[in-house]
């Protein structure tokens, strides 16, 4: 089962200060994701950082606690996969459709973790 690129989404206060503060890590701002393809609102409610093959995503408003996320290149087949398992969904990608989705899970100790099949990867 491919899970596809990990990230930690981080829910923030302020996002501008968030920013700077990574970025005095190391992380820059992954800008070129395509035109049409990013969710409203990039760069003034959330943005994607990266510091070689760490991914963090910083939003402000989005999210009630960090949150795993997994870019797979099929939400569906991994939704189905770990149905069959036994694993019980928050909200589930709708079976009947293609292209981009998202299901979401908890962990046994509540933490959620974020399954989002992206129009096409940001690098």
């Amino acid at each position: 089962m491919n899970l596809g690129r990990f990230s930690v989404s981080l829910t923030v206060k302020d996002l501008s200060a968030s920013r700077s503060f990574y970025e005095r890590l190391g992380f820059q701002v992954i800008q070129d994701i395509p035109a049409g393809a990013s969710p409203h609102q990039y760069g003034e409610r959330w943005l994607l950082m990266r510091n070689g093959e760490a991914v963090l995503g910083l939003f402000q408003g989005f999210f009630e606690t960090n949150t795993l996320t997994f870019n797979p290149p099929d939400v569906r087949a991994v939704q189905s996969a770990l149905k069959s398992t036994g694993v019980s969904f928050h909200f589930e990608a709708e079976e009947a459709t293609s292209g981009p989705a998202a299901a979401m899970l908890f962990d046994p100790d509540g933490n959620p973790i974020l399954l989002d099949q992206l129009p096409s990867y940001p690098h």
